[in-house]
Formats: C-alpha cells, sequence, structure tokens
C-alpha cells in the first residue's frame, strides 16, 4: 500500500509498518526484523519506519516503536542516550589554520576517545595520569552522583563502570567529533556518543532480565531479543529508572566533550569566538513517555530522532560526506521523528573485506582525519546516500543547514 510519502508493510497477525524509505534500499533482512516487531502485541497503532533503516539487535535501527503496558530493553540498546550535539560558532571557515592537523591533534588531547588504555587519547584518563578530573567532568558527575547510587542498588553491573571517568570520553566505532563548515562558512562544532560504560551495564543487565522473565513465564518470541519488561513489574520501573539516568548521562556526556571541544580549539586559534549561537543535543537511540493520537505512550527510537514541529535536531552523514540541521514537521504518523543518519548498508566486516586503504583516502579527501586500515569499517560507500535518505523524508523535516566536515576525530 502507498501514502503520499511513505509505504505501508501490512503484517499478517501483527500492526502495520509505515516506511519512509522510497529511493533508499530495505534489506530482506530487515524486512523481517520489522515483521516481528510489529507481531509484538503491545505496538501501539504501528511502527514508524525511518529512510536509514537496518539490521539492528532485535529490531532494525532507523525504528520508531510505539508501546502500551512494556518496553523492550534489548529495542533501545545498550549506547543508552546515544546522540548528537552540535553548536554553530562566530568563527568563519578563513579563521582555520591553513594545516589543520595541529587543530586534530588538540581535539584528540583533549576529548579521550577508542576502546583501551592503549589508544591514542584514552590513555591518560583511563590510567588516571589526572589526578584531578577536570572541572567540567566534576560539575556533571555531582549532578549524577546521588541518582547514580539509587541506580546502582537495582543494577549491580554498574558499579564495576567507570562511571564519572567515562563523562567527557567519545568512545569508538562510529561516534566522532568534527569541525564543519555550513553553507554560508560558518564554523560548527559537531560531535556524536552516547553514555559509555555506564549504558552498557545497565542495557545488558535488563536485556538478560527481560530473557529471564520470558523463559520463565514461557513466553514465545519470534525473536529472543525482543524479550519486553511488562508495565507493573518491578523490573520494568527499576529499568525505566535506569535507562532514564542513563539518558541523562550522555546528554551531559556530550555537554562535557564540547565544553572540552571548545577549549582545544581555542588553544590553537587565537582569534576570540563564541559559541552555542544555534545549539542542538539530541538522543537518537532512547525510550521516553511522549503523547500521540491522544494517548500517552513509551516511544522508544532506535535511532531516530525527535521532529516535533520547530524543534531542531541533526542528521550526520557518513564520514566524508555532508551533515543536516534539520526542523521537525511535527508529522504525526511518524510519532514526529526522523531518520539519526544515513544508516549502513553493511557490516563492519564487510565494508573491511571491500574496501582499501587507497578507497578510504580517496573517499576522504579534503577531510583532516585518520586515514588507515583501522576506520575503513567507516568508509562513506559503507552507508547510504545521504541525499537520498533526506529526499525520502522530506515530509518529516526541514533542512535548516548543509554541513560538511573539514576535521573528523573517530573513536
Amino acid at each position: 500500500m502507498k501514502h503520499e510519502e511513505y509505504d505501508v508493510m501490512n503484517v499478517e497477525g501483527g500492526s502495520h509498518v509505515k516506511m519512509w524509505t522510497r529511493g533508499v534500499p530495505v534489506e530482506a533482512e530487515a524486512r523481517k526484523q520489522l515483521s516481528n516487531t510489529a507481531k509484538m502485541p503491545f505496538i501501539y497503532k504501528h511502527l514508524a519506519v525511518m529512510p536509514d533503516v537496518h539490521v539492528g539487535k532485535g529490531s532494525t535501527i532507523g525504528s520508531v516503536i510505539p508501546t502500551l503496558g512494556a518496553v523492550i530493553p534489548a529495542a533501545v540498546g545498550v549506547d543508552i542516550g546515544c546522540g548528537m550535539m552540535a553548536a554553530k560558532t562566530t568563527l568563519n571557515a578563513r579563521d582555520l589554520p591553513d594545516n589543520l592537523h595541529p587543530l586534530r591533534s588538540a581535539i584528540e588531547k583533549a576529548i579521550p576517545h577508542g576502546m583501551s588504555p592503549k589508544t591514542r587519547g584514552f590513555k591518560g584518563r583511563d590510567k588516571g595520569s589526572w589526578e584531578t578530573p577536570p572541572t567540567p567532568v566534576d560539575a556533571a558527575w555531582a549532578q549524577l552522583k546521588d541518582e547514580f547510587d539509587l541506580v546502582c542498588l537495582k543494577t549491580p553491573k554498574l558499579k564495576n563502570t567507570n562511571n564519572y571517568r567515562h563523562l567527557g570520553t567519545l568512545g569508538s566505532g562510529n561516534h566522532f567529533v568534527e569541525i564543519c563548515l555550513d553553507e554560508s562558512n560558518a564554523v560548527w562544532f559537531m560531535l556524536h556518543s552516547g553514555s559509555r560504560g555506564v549504558g552498557n551495564a545497565i542495557g545488558s543487565h535488563f536485556i538478560e532480565l527481560a530473557k529471564q522473565d520470558m523463559r520463565t513465564h514461557f513466553i514465545n518470541l519470534p525473536d529472543q531479543d525482543l524479550a519486553y519488561l511488562p508495565e507493573g513489574t518491578q523490573h520494568y520501573d527499576d529499568y525505566i529508572e535506569a535507562v532514564s539516568w542513563a539518558q541523562k548521562f550522555a546528554r551531559m556526556n556530550r555537554e562535557v566533550m564540547m565544553q572540552n571541544l571548545i577549549a582545544a580549539v581555542r588553544s590553537v586559534i587565537s582569534k576570540p569566538f563564541e559559541t552555542h549561537v544555534e545549539a542542538v543535543n539530541c538522543h537518537h537511540n532512547y525510550v521516553q513517555k511522549e503523547n500521540h493520537f491522544g494517548k500517552d505512550v513509551l516511544v522508544t527510537r532506535k535511532g531516530a530522532v525527535s521532529a516535533r514541529a520547530g524543534e531542531l535536531g541533526i542528521i550526520p552523514g557518513s564520514m566524508g560526506a555532508k551533515s543536516f540541521i534539520v526542523r521537525g514537521k511535527g508529522d504525526a504518523d511518524s510519532f514526529h521523528s526522523c531518520s539519526h543518519g544515513a544508516g549502513r548498508t553493511m557490516s563492519r566486516t564487510e565494508a573491511k573485506k571491500r574496501f582499501t586503504l587507497d578507497d578510504q583516502i580517496k573517499a576522504t579527501q579534503g577531510v583532516e582525519c585518520r586515514k588507515d586500515a583501522d576506520v575503513i569499517d567507516e568508509i562513506p560507500m559503507a552507508y547510504k546516500d545521504i541525499d537520498a535518505v533526506m529526499e525520502a523524508q522530506r515530509a518529516l523535516v526541514e533542512v535548516v543547514h548543509t554541513l560538511k566536515q573539514v576535521v573528523c576525530v573517530k573513536g
């Protein structure tokens, strides 16, 4: 079935699926996952599918999953509150140095990144070489600690995480820090990260609890990663409390990184400048209570951004491509949502098999970034065409600014 702006996939024995995917590929396995999710008995109205949709854990990335009376922890995932932050500055392209490498190096030193102490830029923080954490970290942790202690009582794994030490750190994979230019050559700072170790601990703990509950009550599922927590149970209440805290952590993590990014740039560029002229800080892996079609429901955005009428959001392209600052149109059928990026067309393993270092260097020409074998999995060709993705969701958002990277720091 076709609508003016989206297609409808009917699912036997389940809710229907509205898909804003015209002009972009959707894998057969992704369609199967969408069908499985649509069969869950607590889906409210329908699933909404964004144009960056691709296979995820249990349910697809690029899904908006509204539910009544239950939540699926694996749909929220383990990088709880993962999202974007962008801030426009008063700098112009002409204010940037001709050689951007010192700028990238300063950012890498200011924002710990990677997964281990051996990873460049993460070494000192993980080994505790800072006798006292930076002030932004202390200030942020002071707003999180009391609630953290309460959440720890119900999430034992959380006690073993680096908690406040992960505040202001980037992580790895597709997380990044960028300096971009918009259509007027204004300089923007942009970054992508989430809740780091605390989100992983919370997500993993409650995903396993949900699976245990399904086994205890002999509940059959089309996919075990669709295990859910029913409203009214202790596990549900504990999860909602913990996931809300992790989302707060993720938002503050981005704030701390942005402060350190600004300081790093000021250490290289002597010209005074202001930031947060236009600032956006938005999740794209999260769950929250919202009102849709006259009813209060839980909305899980698994790789999707809130796009209420007038609301600003960020849709990044792949490494070396364009990104967009957008304004939501408040489309009701999408549950006021839009895509969270371009969306992968292949796995990281496949990308490393298919492309070479020369391909990576060519694809990121003009961008000051790492150009080595470890980042081939982030090559632009492993992602969908961002222009096609934006065209498919023209009813959901309008473009306010188009950004092009000039510096990119990967996790």
